[in-house]
């Protein structure tokens, strides 16, 4: 269970991820962030954040086009 959820479905890139990295400058260290997507480049364009924000990447899923992140914060 993450301790809090952005829902971004319906947003194409960059926008996921400049609302991911903003959700996560108000969140402790430590804590969890689940993303939910559509767009088909965010399974890419979230591992590409987590490896160069230090960020981590706990989980990616696909479910019926709706991508599910797991972030947790550095």
């Amino acid at each position: 269970m993450a301790d809090q959820e952005l829902d971004v479905r319906g947003l194409n890139c960059p926008l996921p991820i400049l609302k991911t990295k903003k959700a996560l400058n108000t969140m402790a260290s430590g804590q969890t962030l689940r993303v939910l997507a559509t767009d088909p480049s965010s399974r890419l364009d979230f591992k590409a954040f987590a490896a160069q924000s230090g960020n981590q990447l706990l989980e990616a899923t696909e479910t019926d086009g709706v991508f599910s992140f797991l972030v947790k914060k550095a």
